[in-house]
């Protein structure tokens, strides 16, 4: 065996070999899921919905107060216009043109069809 360790002061195992890792335990399954109960809307989908609905292009703003009269959306936030804005500017930057949705004036997005 080596001398002792520096830190602990135990000798070190000659192979070095660490502990065994713990047995990896199976994680609860999350709520609602396989139950029957009804998803959430997300808030990119329920904008999907509102405009596909309206036709035409639509600010934020609009958007999200269509959303929140239907209840298709849910929010605690004070800002959920931003929060909307925010998440199309998203998928369109990552999804190109594959995007759900386009940006047609300052503020103002459609479906990108």
């Amino acid at each position: 065996m080596r001398g002792p360790s520096k830190a602990t002061g135990r000798a070190k195992s000659p192979t070095g070999a660490k502990k065994a890792a713990k047995a990896s335990t199976s994680r609860p399954k999350a709520k609602g899921r396989d139950t029957g109960e009804r998803r959430r809307t997300s808030g990119l989908d329920a904008a999907a919905q509102v405009l596909a609905e309206a036709g035409e292009a639509m600010s934020c703003k609009e958007t999200v107060d269509r959303m929140l009269a239907k209840k298709l959306w849910q929010t605690k936030g004070k800002t959920p216009a931003a929060t909307i804005y925010a998440a199309i500017i998203r998928e369109i930057a990552t999804k190109g043109s594959d995007a759900r949705f386009r940006k047609v004036d300052r503020g103002k997005f459609a479906l990108a069809k």
